[in-house]
């Protein structure tokens, strides 16, 4: 990610068995996202030498905050995290429509009910043209995939899913959580003739053959290979009403 003179590095780091816990930085600083466990993220901070500006949080699931406590001591900045949520204090409230300011980025904040009550996601746009957007979507959108619904409603989640379909094609969809090759399994049994899914499903096998991860993905690669995505595709509907689902209830 370029930022004027600055380049970002966007990086996934690996915690528990299939988590991602989401590090940019400038080689001087670092935002992180969803820190579950605060020992990969001290690890990386310690290996380049970098300071601790902000933390962001999407929702409250321990696995995505445990590791707030074990971080304050190196941070320099805020926590953000949603409104709606108990989050570990202290922490700034956010809500649709606010903007959570760190590094001199400025990130979108989107209200994304569904898996949690009160799940928000941060949308970077880019600062130059050509650069591609980031969005840190949680447990929201999956590659393949979304979220289990915890808390919040089949409606909430689908409309959710809807605002993350209308944000630009090229946005780099950093998820917290490598389920990328069992959700393109289900992906295929709904759409079996879907060659783009095919295609993905073929790639990312050979990135996890080769230890690398199969994120970010893009939002154009979701619209193309995601069933929660394609609703409206015939054979999405087909396959959820062989289901049971009722006419008109999509995927």
């Amino acid at each position: 990610i370029i930022d004027g003179l600055r380049v970002m590095n966007l990086v996934a780091l690996p915690a528990f068995s299939d988590n991602y816990i989401w590090m940019l930085h400038d080689d001087r600083q670092a935002i992180v996202v969803d820190p579950g466990d605060a020992a990969p993220v001290l690890a990386a901070l310690d290996a380049q030498g970098l300071a601790l500006s902000a933390i962001l949080v999407t929702h409250h699931h321990p696995d995505h905050v445990g590791g707030l406590a074990g971080l304050r001591h190196r941070l320099e900045g805020p926590v953000y995290g949603p409104a709606r949520e108990a989050i570990p204090t202290p922490f700034t409230p956010l809500t649709d429509g606010d903007t959570a300011s760190a590094l001199g980025l400025n990130f979108q904040v989107i209200d994304v009910p569904g898996h949690t009550a009160g799940h928000i996601a941060y949308f970077l746009p880019p600062s130059r043209e050509g650069q591609a957007p980031v969005l840190f979507c949680g447990d929201t959108l999956f590659s393949g995939g979304c979220g289990r619904l915890f808390e919040g409603t089949p409606a909430q989640m689908h409309q959710s899913l809807g605002r993350l379909a209308a944000l630009p094609g090229a946005t780099r969809v950093c998820c917290a959580h490598e389920y990328t090759e069992s959700n393109l399994r289900f992906a295929q049994a709904v759409e079996p003739g879907n060659g783009a899914l095919a295609d993905y499903t073929a790639t990312c096998r050979q990135l996890r053959a080769n230890g690398q991860p199969t994120l970010p993905s893009s939002i154009a690669t979701e619209l193309a290979i995601n069933p929660f995505m394609r609703c409206d595709a015939p054979d999405v509907i087909s396959a959820a009403r062989t289901r049971g689902a009722a006419d008109g209830s999509g995927a």
